[in-house]
């Protein structure tokens, strides 16, 4: 196995660590982020349940930041500032993420003691504020995949390291969910809608089809930066 296939598949089985761990937290959350009121009042047999989401959204973490170490190498033989683009955005999503997965944590501890004082219901607005930092936290932190996308999706579309499609997607897509995050902040009523579908649709479609290509497959051989794989930093790929 050659150092570039390395690269693929430790890369692609990271990128398929991410879905692992974001797809069931999102869910195992729920109890918390869908109704605050009822938690903090609750009896608590859901701290476990949603403590377990918050492993494995730093499962997801590690994913992340594990990508943009692992194929920063890769990125910087085709660009150096798109390797350095690519790999501060994954830093900045993981970051971003794990706000969000302090301030659940917080509201765990929140309730705990809440329940042992007996002032639960006192605590509502405090744990309703806690459940906005992680929405917020959520919309920012893996929103960032557009930023991702341009800069890793520009330089295996030059390099030619997958077929050309997977980038595509997610070059393409990358302008749409920019927009949807910024309405978002701005507070136009777009979460739930057909365009919040159509802005996530392309990414999730390119990083399960990244991961899965750069796992079993790896980059392809026969591109420029493949036949030199062995080579330093370039930036003349085209």
């Amino acid at each position: 196995m050659t150092s570039l296939r390395k690269t693929a598949l430790v890369g692609g089985i990271l990128y398929l660590v991410t879905f692992a761990g974001s797809i069931p937290a999102a869910i195992l959350v729920g109890p918390a982020i869908n109704d605050p009121p009822g938690f903090m009042t609750s009896s608590g047999g859901d701290d476990r349940q949603v403590a377990l989401g918050l492993v494995l959204e730093l499962v997801n973490v590690f994913g992340c930041i594990g990508c943009g170490v692992a194929l920063f190498s890769v990125v910087r033989r085709v660009h150096e500032g798109l390797a350095v683009g690519y790999l501060a955005t994954r830093l900045f999503e993981g970051a971003t993420i794990t706000v969000g997965v302090v301030s659940l944590l917080a509201l765990i501890s929140l309730r705990q003691g809440a329940a042992d004082a007996g002032n639960a219901e006192t605590l509502v607005p405090v744990a309703s504020g806690l459940v906005a930092v992680r929405t917020a936290a959520m919309l920012l932190g893996p929103n960032m995949a557009s930023f991702n996308a341009l800069m890793l999706g520009t330089a295996l579309y030059r390099a030619r390291l997958v077929p050309r499609w997977i980038p595509a997607l997610g070059m393409i897509g990358a302008p749409i969910l920019i927009t949807f995050v910024v309405a978002s902040i701005l507070g136009f009523p777009v979460s739930g809608t057909v365009f919040h579908l159509v802005a996530v649709a392309p990414f999730f479609i390119w990083e399960l089809a990244l991961g899965l290509w750069l796992t079993f497959k790896g980059f392809d051989d026969r591109s420029p930066l493949g036949r030199t794989a062995d080579a330093g930093p370039s930036d003349n790929t085209k």
